[in-house]
């Protein structure tokens, strides 16, 4: 693949990306839910399975534990997630969503669905199968960080 191919796919992927976050941040926002972020949603997707501590969140978004728990505090002060003892460590808090946050979860799936939706209409059910697979032997294992 020739420099400037490569850049052309770059650019795409990157343009695709960011497409993708923002039409889910319209779709959370148009369903009701105020004062959100696209990094609240890289947040609660990593508090949605079962909670997580503020370090843990940290490696999660690439950041530093003092800005993990700056996110914590905001999305605490919004309603969108509680600190709760942690079940297995005395001296930790386990950051965990509220109903308004799981609720902001699922908005933000329909939103995916709609976004990703209008996809399968440009290329059809079969070329999206083979692109989400593809896509998924090149995505890199592990936690979906934002672009800051």
């Amino acid at each position: 693949m020739q420099n400037s191919e490569a850049m052309a796919l770059s650019a795409a992927l990157l343009a695709v990306a960011g497409e993708l976050t923002h039409r889910i941040h319209e779709g959370v926002v148009a369903r009701g839910f105020e004062g959100v972020r696209p990094a609240h949603g890289f947040a609660f997707a990593r508090l949605a399975p079962g909670g997580a501590t503020v370090t843990d969140l940290a490696a999660h978004l690439g950041v530093t534990k003092q800005a993990a728990s700056q996110l914590v505090d905001e999305i605490v002060r919004k309603g969108y997630a509680e600190r709760r003892p942690h079940p297995q460590d005395a001296r930790a808090r386990l950051v965990v969503l509220t109903e308004q946050g799981w609720a902001c979860t699922r908005a933000a799936e329909e939103a995916a669905a709609e976004a990703v939706g209008a996809w399968v209409e440009l290329l059809g059910e079969g070329e999206m199968s083979v692109l989400r697979d593809q896509l998924a032997r090149i995505a890199p294992h592990g936690p979906l960080r934002p672009a800051w």
